[in-house]
């Protein structure tokens, strides 16, 4: 066959109907779940040496660092620019615009710093820059004379229910060797935003004044990527820093001096646990490490979130946490269940679509299934097949020094779709209010690997009477020919 006749070569048609049948089967509750052969060519699970060339201090007088963005506000319009400078305070001012090196508007943000132990942070950042136009490509500087430095990023489309949009999910990063991996084979995906699960530099495996030094690294580190594109945080165990030793006893405390987030905007009263609207999702962010039984702060809050949900608008539902709620690896294994006991129900009721979390550091996906029916007395005390409950998937492979979670449970459960211990990243692109394609991408000794890829059907609209035909440029066709030649 000629390459330039733009047909599909027959192994990638044998790839496009293998991964079609397990989306079908996944999507019709057909179970056979795979655990994959694939042994991990270890990289040196070791953090990079702080001499490296991936955390270099930027040139210039107290010159900006660390920089990243989140998204600030409920629907899309806001942006919060966060940065260090490590000498004095400087200027705490975003100039910014919609064209490069035209300066037009500014905004004015604060700052703050902290001690961990004997350590001094440097000089935090934080700058809202509201009134953004929906689709729009911003350039923006910060600090001042030739330590200034400029970047960009684009805003999410409008809230619509068809607008597309595709995210990077990434999950316990740390700073080592495989976890370069990962963000450079993250950055070719085409993806717009990350949503991140979770467990950020891993300074908590330091000791004294090398945890603040290594909150530092790990902000220059992901800055190629984080001052472009907004990262959805959560917090997961390594943010938690309760170091009694030390004299640490705050828990949280690098984290949220470091990592904004626009908890207010969705009327939460903590930073770890918040929500947005971005494109035609809905994302819900948790907090596995702090209080979620009934009544607590966080559980009233989620219970009024989710009915605050308008799947009209924003047909996708995804929510993150750091402990997964169904995971068939030794390690961490039943962590999560105390959350599921109080919130899957909830998930189940609000058909939530997906929930990625981190923790186990191996990828693992589920099929749609639930245990909502179980009780201490009676009941069905194991997962059976569910078409309203979400897929739940574990992405905590990102590479940090703890290595791999290799040790997965003999036979593999019946709600076990797809499990492997390697290090890696996913994607999840909303085509439009019905599909969505994922895709988990191993990172295979610097090559980047699509191993897992299914064909996601919005929980509302795929049910529900009142959808409309899919358009023909999204046509289901043409959503499986792109996963065949992804």
């Amino acid at each position: 066959m000629a390459s330039g006749s733009g047909r599909c070569p027959l192994p990638c048609f044998l790839k496009a109907i293998f991964v079609f049948t397990v989306a079908m089967a996944c999507l019709e509750g057909v179970y056979g779940g795979i655990t994959s052969v694939f042994v991990r060519s270890e990289w040196p699970s070791v953090d990079i040496p702080i001499e490296n060339e991936v955390f270099a201090v930027p040139k210039g007088h107290n010159a900006p660092q660390q920089v990243h963005i989140t998204q600030g506000d409920y629907d899309g319009r806001a942006m919060i620019v966060s940065w260090v400078t490590p000498d004095e305070p400087g200027s705490s001012t975003v100039r910014f615009e919609k064209s490069a090196k035209n300066y037009g508007l500014s905004a004015e943000g604060n700052v703050t710093n902290y001690t961990f132990y004997k350590y001094k942070s440097g000089y935090i950042h934080h700058c809202l820059l509201e009134g953004l136009e929906h689709g729009t490509k911003y350039y923006y500087k910060i600090g001042n004379g030739e330590s200034a430095r400029e970047f960009w990023f684009t805003t999410p489309p409008r809230i619509d229910p068809d607008a597309s949009y595709k995210f990077g999910i990434i999950g316990d990063l740390g700073q080592t060797y495989n976890s370069l991996s990962t963000l450079e084979h993250y950055m070719m995906s085409g993806a717009s935003a990350v949503l991140f699960v979770g467990d950020l530099s891993y300074a908590d495996r330091y000791q004294y004044n090398d945890v603040g030094v290594r909150w530092d690294t790990w902000g220059r580190f992901v800055e190629r990527s984080t001052a472009f594109q907004p990262w959805i945080w959560s917090a997961g165990n390594h943010e938690i820093e309760y170091m009694p030793h030390m004299g640490e006893v705050i828990p949280f405390k690098s984290f949220l001096h470091r990592y904004a987030t626009p908890y207010l905007a969705s009327e939460s009263s903590s930073p770890l646990w918040y929500a947005i609207r971005h494109a035609s999702a809905h994302i819900i962010v948790l907090s596995s490490y702090s209080p979620f039984v009934k009544y607590t702060p966080q559980w009233v809050w989620l219970r009024e979130e989710l009915k605050r949900v308008d799947r009209e608008k924003t047909p996708w539902l995804i929510v993150l946490m750091h402990v997964p709620i169904y995971n068939s690896n030794e390690a961490h294994f039943m962590e999560g269940e105390s959350m599921r006991a109080v919130f899957e129900e909830w998930f189940v009721r609000s058909r939530v679509d997906v929930v990625f979390a981190g923790h186990v550091h191996a990828y693992e996906r589920s099929y749609r299934i639930s245990n909502i029916q179980y009780n201490v007395s009676s009941g069905n005390c194991y997962p059976i097949p569910d078409k309203s409950a979400p897929v739940y998937i574990t992405v905590g492979d990102g590479g940090n020094q703890e290595g791999l979670a290799g040790r997965f449970m003999d036979p593999q459960p019946e709600y076990s779709a797809f499990r492997e211990a390697s290090y890696g990243h996913s994607t999840l692109e909303i085509m439009n209010r019905t599909h969505a394609l994922y895709h988990w991408n191993r990172n295979d000794d610097g090559k980047k690997v699509a191993t897992d890829a299914f064909l996601l059907h919005n929980q509302y609209w795929a049910s529900n009477q009142r959808r409309r035909k899919l358009k023909k440029n999204h046509s289901l066709r043409e959503i499986v020919s792109q996963i065949a030649t992804y």
